[in-house]
């Protein structure tokens, strides 16, 4: 084989390892990069549910303090348990916070309770007031329950 045949072998097979540890580099970089922003998902999807299940304890506390009306409690939970664990809705004694919520679901709020005739929104209230009266025993008790729960991860 003769001498320059050789040397543009050498440096055709040198560049072809410049150009994959280049290709590597970069792909090492990527993976690297890849994992960091999951790493930095998974953090913020961890503190997130931390953060539910605090509120969750909290609005639970304020049942057991008569703090807030339980109706707003009860959709305040179940929207959260939706998302940090929703089986439990479909348990006892968790599942007054379910109950509850078809029950009231369709009442306006916020805005729409401004805006609607005042002898409606009474109304509404009364029928609120007699569905929170007819499980109150059952939210206390859920409340206790939900306060004390090990939210697994």
């Amino acid at each position: 084989m003769p001498p320059w045949l050789q040397w543009t072998l050498i440096i055709a097979g040198l560049l072809a390892i410049a150009l994959l540890v280049a290709f590597i580099g970069r792909q090492s970089r990527a993976l690297q990069d890849s994992r960091r922003r999951q790493e930095k998902a998974e953090s913020f999807q961890k503190e997130r549910r931390d953060s539910m299940i605090e509120s969750i304890r909290v609005l639970a506390m304020a049942v057991e303090e008569n703090q807030v009306e339980y109706s707003e409690a009860c959709l305040r939970i179940k929207g959260l348990l939706d998302h940090v664990a929703p089986e439990l809705l479909d348990q006892s004694p968790f599942r007054v916070f379910q109950e509850v919520h078809e029950q009231i679901q369709h009442m306006p709020t916020h805005r729409a309770r401004q805006e609607t005739d005042a002898r409606f929104v009474e109304k509404m209230d009364r029928e609120r007031l007699a569905v929170e009266k007819e499980h109150a025993d059952a939210i206390r008790r859920a409340a206790t329950a939900i306060r004390h729960h090990p939210f697994q991860a």
